[in-house]
């Protein structure tokens, strides 16, 4: 009987899609296929990872051993304000003012909770990190996309036209998937503008040579996201932080889902904070291989100043060339999800030398 019945609720909620939002029926965030994945398809026992902007360098002893030692107290819940790696940040940056959250993507969703009521305009730069639009949407927000120029720099007028009667806006520089950074002029040329806020996502800004800081002190609308990810070392622990204005960090924290950012993440995070020698490092090889690829890819690749390069690999769409670069052992990211951007590009993470002279082979061999 018992077994019937809930055999019988489970034909009943079969195919009831309508009870998923709209906003959640098409596709979402695309990710990269994993190594594990492309060996078992392909038979192969090694695979070149690069498509998604990792550091291959692991984290240091130092972080190893305080994430060891923190983990050792996760019976108890991390503190909610995270004190300790702010005290760490305000060391290494001056006392401005920081939030945190689980990876960048955590300090965005965070921030359109805060900030977005349903129907509000939001206005993304594209082609671009998809997550904006994505999370704006999920909060029932609309959304504006400005096109780039044709070489992906940002045109300042359409931005701040669009921005006219938007809550928030997103500009990501260095831009992810194309590479290039935004000169501080412009992102100053914007912000005199406009009255929304605008979130400057720095994720790679540790790989050019733009510093944005000078901002801050500036403009009362500027959040600048940053992350543990890529320099770092720390992509699977997944540390994101924000420099914001001194009235919004209350209004984030009240916003903020409890406890997200875990203690093990979030010492370790602190400790890499310190290890400038592990982000210099990253810094000179991401530096040497972007010449290499200038230099010896014979495809066209967009010029970066990113941990990435943006290769057209016309005519191919950018689907085919990541399933042959991944039969010859390469893992690389498709940018046909990049909304505004022509089918015919990938995106190559810089990773360690052997993968990279794997990964130019298979390139120039397309």
């Amino acid at each position: 009987m018992t077994g019937n019945k809930g055999s019988e609720q489970s034909v009943s909620f079969q195919g009831r899609h309508d009870l998923v939002r709209q906003c959640f029926h098409s596709a979402g965030y695309v990710f990269a296929k994993h190594a594990a994945e492309i060996m078992k398809e392909h038979g192969i026992t090694r695979v070149a990872r690069l498509a998604s902007n990792e550091n291959p360098e692991p984290p240091s002893q130092a972080v190893l051993d305080a994430g060891a030692r923190l983990l050792s107290e996760a019976n108890r819940y991390p503190d909610e304000t995270q004190v300790s790696l702010i005290d760490a940040l305000r060391k290494k940056y001056g006392d401005y003012h920081f939030v945190t959250g689980v990876g960048m993507d955590g300090i965005i969703e965070t921030t359109i909770r805060t900030l977005v009521e349903p129907a509000d305009l939001v206005v993304v730069s594209t082609p671009t990190f998809s997550f904006y639009r994505l999370s704006a949407i999920a909060h029932g927000a609309g959304v504006e996309e400005v096109a780039r120029n044709l070489d992906y720099s940002v045109d300042p007028e359409p931005f701040i036209e669009a921005c006219e009667e938007a809550k928030l806006a997103f500009l990501c520089s260095p831009n992810n998937p194309t590479g290039n950074a935004t000169s501080v002029r412009t992102i100053k040329q914007i912000l005199d503008r406009i009255d929304c806020v605008l979130f400057l996502d720095n994720a790679y800004v540790e790989f050019s040579d733009y510093d944005y800081g000078s901002l801050l002190d500036e403009y009362e609308n500027l959040i600048i996201g940053r992350t543990f990810s890529k320099a770092h070392s720390l992509a699977g622990l997944r540390v994101g932080y924000a420099f914001v204005p001194s009235w919004f960090r209350s209004y984030y924290l009240r916003a903020s889902t409890p406890h997200t950012l875990n203690s093990v993440s979030a010492g370790s995070a602190a400790i890499a904070l310190v290890d400038q020698d592990h982000v210099t490092r990253a810094k000179e090889r991401v530096a040497r291989w972007r010449e290499h690829y200038t230099n010896r890819l014979k495809l066209p690749a967009h010029p970066t100043d990113a941990n990435f390069v943006m290769v057209d690999v016309s005519p191919y769409t950018s689907d085919e060339a990541v399933e042959k670069l991944a039969s010859m052992g390469v893992l690389v990211r498709s940018c046909r999800s990049f909304r505004g951007l022509p089918d015919h590009f990938v995106r190559v993470s810089i990773g360690d030398d052997w993968e990279n002279e794997m990964c130019l082979e298979a390139l120039n061999g397309l």
